[in-house]
């Protein structure tokens, strides 16, 4: 069967091609599982999505994320290249100038900002500090020393980051992993007047050897959160992410008027078309 299929660059600088990939199948409905992880291991980017019709009112639609190995309850980039995927299909929301999105970690809300489509940030499933010996073994594997990290603190919204808060960008770029035994994110600031406030990474374990992710919606999610409450970041900011791997990330962090945080970024449609599946 023929179904609609999107393939954008989220968090885009201003330009296609700079950001994180994603691949969307517009018509989701009727695949089992199985189909959906085969299809999401043959992208081989680091989600695919598939949008379903909503299991509850409260709902515009329903996402499913998969990575190449594992399906996912929620993930930043996926939702924002999601909904805009599923309003440029001609997608209408119930609320005007808000999209709900229901996914396995319940319902985000969606809206267009002037930074673009901006995600609320779900609560964080885990806070706090990290174990000392799990916080050295991130930490070796990172080639720096327990001296080297500012702070440490679980950041879990979902795909269970740990946050480490490094001096400054300089010490962020110059990471050269080995082998991480965990998700990890690290996030250093720049100097004070530079076009983005903090430079942030992203590294995972996979198959014995560590990836690093292009632009992460999630970590900087729950890095804001983290960083705002306790006083080491004020909001508006922007942060950059995946410098190192010639990307050229922005992700855009606000607050609403209930300190909600909000995360978001451009959307760029590369690809449409059909796929059989």
């Amino acid at each position: 069967m023929l179904r609609r299929f999107s393939q954008v660059d989220v968090f885009a600088s201003g330009r296609p091609y700079t950001g994180n990939p994603l691949a969307v199948v517009i018509d989701g409905e009727g695949l089992s599982t199985e189909e959906m992880r085969r299809f999401a291991r043959w992208t081989n980017l680091s989600e695919t999505t598939f949008l379903l019709p909503p299991t509850t009112r409260e709902a515009d639609y329903r996402v499913r994320i998969f990575t190449t190995g594992a399906e996912l309850p929620f993930a930043g980039h996926p939702t924002l290249g999601s909904c805009h995927a599923w309003l440029e299909a001609g997608g209408e929301p119930r609320t005007e100038g808000e999209v709900v999105q229901e996914c396995g970690a319940g319902l985000v809300r969606v809206a267009a900002t002037d930074a673009g489509l901006s995600f609320q940030a779900p609560p964080l499933i885990r806070s706090g500090p990290v174990e000392e010996e799990f916080l050295d073994r991130i930490v070796a594997s990172l080639g720096i020393t327990r001296g080297d990290v500012v702070a440490a603190e679980w950041a879990d919204n979902g795909p269970g980051w740990v946050g480490l808060l490094l001096r400054d960008a300089e010490s962020v770029l110059a990471l050269r992993p080995g082998t991480v035994p965990h998700d990890v994110g690290v996030v250093g600031p720049h100097p004070a007047g530079s076009p983005c406030a903090f430079e942030v990474r992203a590294f995972f374990p996979s198959n014995g050897s560590t990836l690093e992710d292009p632009v992460t919606g999630s970590l900087n999610a729950s890095l804001a959160q983290w960083l705002l409450r306790t006083g080491r970041a004020v909001a508006p900011y922007t942060a950059a992410q995946g410098t190192v791997i010639g990307r050229a990330g922005r992700v855009h962090v606000s607050t609403g008027p209930q300190g909600d945080v909000w995360v978001g970024g451009d959307v760029i449609t590369c690809v449409t078309g059909h796929v059989e599946l």
